[in-house]
């Protein structure tokens, strides 16, 4: 078929392909079932490499200065590129009343060459260039290609001077060591969020104790649910054990939605395999992104061909409260709604082991009571993002098992039935032609 669309039409009559509209209606419909697979991946796509992006993501192209920094709207997911060199910028116009979060998640070429402390920073500062806060994701020991996010906050908060005025703010997205970066420059999708105010005025000071002792480990037979390609495309998930595959420089996603007084535990496993021997270094890497993408924990273990787990360190229930403490690992968990989990295989792990694909297996358990939350006096924008609805648990619960599948099948059924739907069709107006043409 794509043969018939590559040759050229020199009129008349040629035995065994149809007129040029008609092949082209035919490779048009064939590729068209191409990318319904869950997770956003192209069932004809062999790369295990590439980023999701959000397909609704406007285009922007931020600034080199302040002067000319383009309007982030919160509730907007946003594609634009990051340079090897510069600073850019972009603007935010914010009220007195809400806080406002900011992530940029920056996508190196597969074939870039990383180095360790190389990776994306992000810093929110006021007009008068004050720091309002800064973070940084670094690529890490394996030196792996993988999509790595930074967030941001202009927090509303009681007894703070700095930050707090209505009016306009900026955003600030640059490299974390340019001198050692690869020159292409990398994609970035952006988002920017706005959290309500409290009605009531609750606690100020982070719980100081809570349970960091993990629980036993789930031992249900895994049940298969395939990961996304992004944030955007990221399959639901909830407590219980997952079954998928992954092949070396690839980057699962997966939501779970976590609701108020819940606390998260997690764990992947990577099998072993039969094919070479080595070891490489931090192979496996499992992060936990709250539901503003910030990240919140990560873990990452080496692999030598065997079976390996990488458990998140516990975090506490989600509480409103969690904000106001200096561990990144409690300011986290501020809020409920969909947290992400995000598995990631070094792309060195196919020098010694081969392509793949490696059998994985997520564990997730809850542990906690789900709880009221704290009373907004407002709503976020995007709405609902920081509350987990009867949808979202049905979604991620052992009973929505294979939605994703369900619902990517049918999709390729209709596509499939389009399909052959436009080449019976080309079939009978070939036919019909030849039949003319032999009449003549």
């Amino acid at each position: 078929m794509v043969r018939w669309c590559t040759a050229r039409w020199r009129g008349g009559s040629r035995r065994g392909r149809p007129p040029v509209p008609v092949r082209l209606a035919v490779v048009t419909a064939v590729l068209a079932t191409t990318s319904v697979l869950p997770g956003g991946t192209a069932l004809a796509a062999g790369a295990p490499g590439g980023y999701a992006f959000d397909d609704g993501a406007r285009r922007v192209e931020g600034a080199s200065t302040t002067a000319e920094a383009p309007l982030l709207e919160p509730g907007t997911t946003y594609r634009g590129s990051l340079p090897r060199t510069g600073t850019q910028h972009y603007r935010l116009e914010l009220d007195a009343a809400s806080d406002t979060y900011v992530s940029a998640t920056a996508v190196p070429g597969e074939g870039d060459e990383l180095t360790a402390v190389d990776g994306v920073r992000l810093s929110v500062r006021d007009a008068d260039g004050g720091t309002c806060s800064l973070d940084s994701a670094a690529f890490g020991a394996a030196r792996s290609p993988r999509p790595v996010t930074a967030w941001g906050v202009r927090a509303v908060a009681p007894g703070s001077t700095r930050c707090q005025e209505p009016g306009t703010y900026y955003v600030t997205v640059e490299r974390s060591r340019p001198q050692d970066s690869p020159p292409e420059p990398w994609d970035l999708e952006l988002t920017a969020v706005t959290e309500p105010r409290p009605e009531h005025t609750g606690a100020t000071r982070a719980p100081e104790t809570w349970n960091s002792a993990s629980p036993e480990p789930l031992t249900a037979e895994p049940e298969h649910r395939r990961g996304g390609g992004g944030f955007a495309r990221a399959t639901p998930v909830g407590q219980g054990a997952w079954r998928d595959a992954i092949r070396p420089g690839q980057t699962l996603f997966y939501k779970v939605p976590v609701d108020w007084g819940l606390q998260l535990y997690a764990s992947a496993e990577l099998g072993g395999t039969d094919s070479g021997s080595g070891y490489a270094t931090g192979a496996l890497r499992l992060a936990l992104h709250n539901p503003v993408r910030g990240e919140v924990v990560d873990a990452a273990k080496g692999y030598t061909g065997r079976q390996v787990t990488a458990a998140l360190a516990p975090v506490p229930p989600v509480a409103y409260a969690n904000r106001y403490a200096t561990d990144d690992r409690v300011s986290g968990m501020r809020f409920a709604g969909d947290y992400y989990l995000v598995v990631h295989l070094a792309a060195q792990v196919a020098d010694d082991f081969g392509e793949g694909p490696f059998p994985l297996v997520l564990r997730l358990r809850y542990e906690g009571t789900a709880q009221a939350g704290p009373g907004y006096a407002g709503k976020s924008v995007p709405d609902g993002l920081f509350e987990v609805s009867a949808h979202d648990r049905q979604a991620a619960s052992a009973d929505g098992t294979g939605r994703g599948d369900r619902a990517a099948m049918t999709a390729l059924a209709v596509g499939g039935i389009g399909t052959g739907s436009v080449l019976l069709a080309g079939l009978g107006v070939w036919t019909a032609v030849a039949r003319r043409r032999a009449a003549a």
